[in-house]
């Protein structure tokens, strides 16, 4: 790899300068960038060239439509990550890394929140923060990009090549669930079985870039059982945006028994048999931060007491997710000390 240009004087160069590079480098935009970091646009340019200055060569080509490396900034990105990469790691050693930065999906899933509640308490030292990616494949991205740490979700359901990049540690077979409309046939029904649901379309995030390892699960949990999956819908965000959607469609939501209650909306557990989503805590391969082994001790202490690795004698798993959570990574706790 050819030497980076020599500062005049070998003076000492500023963390901060390349992270605001690095930003810029990888979101190509600067006001995202800003964004990430969480930091004045207007800061985060003078950084951008101050670093170009103390480099003395020219890192982006600006337009006021877009922003592209150029050769020395191509050139700079490996030794900018490989700095910031060795400033994490040493101060994660000496207890003054960053927050750990940890994505519970969406605000109203219990798993994840408990997990994230536990480590807490575990390492109440340390700065724990809950980030919301809605999905485990569009998280994973943010995890191979560095601007996530770990996230919850079906492991097995994520292309090969991203799970090549990510370790995981199963946490849960949490059951699974139907969101129906207050006025639907099914909604007096204390559980609904399956097979009630023949002949229904249900919504299972189909044409989410974010979520379709959710869809593949209800793919395979629908096949040959008569239920159709809801085709792609626009992306409701918020609650009132997917009142307003659901009762548009009336089509029945898959999700887990956790899932909040809606306005107008009831959920209720699948049965016959009753099918499970495998829960597994991911992170990218590598990753040292302090508060890390709270948040597997925090999953590995709830799993065991509150029974999430016992499936129903009726339940459902596709065997390509039980395949994966026999493989996953164990972390062994003593429950008497914790």
């Amino acid at each position: 790899m050819p030497d980076l240009p020599e500062l005049p004087g070998r003076r000492p160069l500023d963390p901060r300068l390349l992270r605001a590079f690095l930003a810029v480098a990888e979101e190509l935009h600067f006001t995202r960038a800003a964004a990430r970091l969480y930091v004045a646009q207007q800061a985060l340019s003078r950084d951008v060239r101050r670093l170009e200055r103390e480099l003395g060569a020219e890192l982006f080509v600006r337009t006021t439509r877009l922003v592209t490396l150029t050769s020395d900034g191509e050139r700079l990105l490996p030794y900018a990550r490989r700095v910031l990469d060795a400033q994490d790691e040493l101060l994660a050693a000496f207890g003054q890394a960053r927050p750990l930065l940890v994505d519970l999906n969406s605000p109203g899933l219990a798993t994840g929140r408990r997990v994230l509640h536990r480590a807490r308490e575990l390492a109440p030292e340390q700065e724990i923060m809950a980030r919301f990616e809605s999905g485990l494949t569009g998280a994973a991205a943010e995890l191979l990009a560095g601007r996530l740490d770990a996230s919850f979700g079906r492991y097995a359901g994520l292309d090969p090549a991203l799970r090549a990049m990510l370790d995981h540690q199963f946490v849960r077979y949490e059951p699974m669930a139907v969101v129906l409309p207050e006025d639907h046939p099914l909604a007096p029904l204390p559980r609904v079985p399956l097979a009630a649901l023949e002949g229904e379309t249900v919504y299972a995030g189909a044409g989410n870039p974010r979520t379709p390892e959710w869809t593949d699960l209800a793919h395979r949990l629908f096949d040959g059982r008569g239920i159709a999956v809801a085709p792609p819908a626009p992306l409701a965000v918020g609650v009132e945006e997917f009142e307003r959607l659901m009762a548009k469609t009336g089509h029945p939501v898959l999700a887990v028994v956790g899932f909040p209650a809606l306005p107008r909306t009831v959920v209720r557990p699948l049965v016959d048999p009753v099918p499970l989503s495998p829960v597994s805590l991911v992170w990218r391969k590598g990753l040292v931060h302090p508060a890390f082994d709270a948040l597997r001790r925090a999953a590995a202490e709830l799993a065991a007491r509150e029974g999430w690795f016992r499936r129903p004698e009726t339940g459902w798993i596709p065997a390509i997710d039980e395949s994966a959570a026999n493989r996953s990574i164990p972390f062994t706790i003593d429950l008497h000390d914790s």
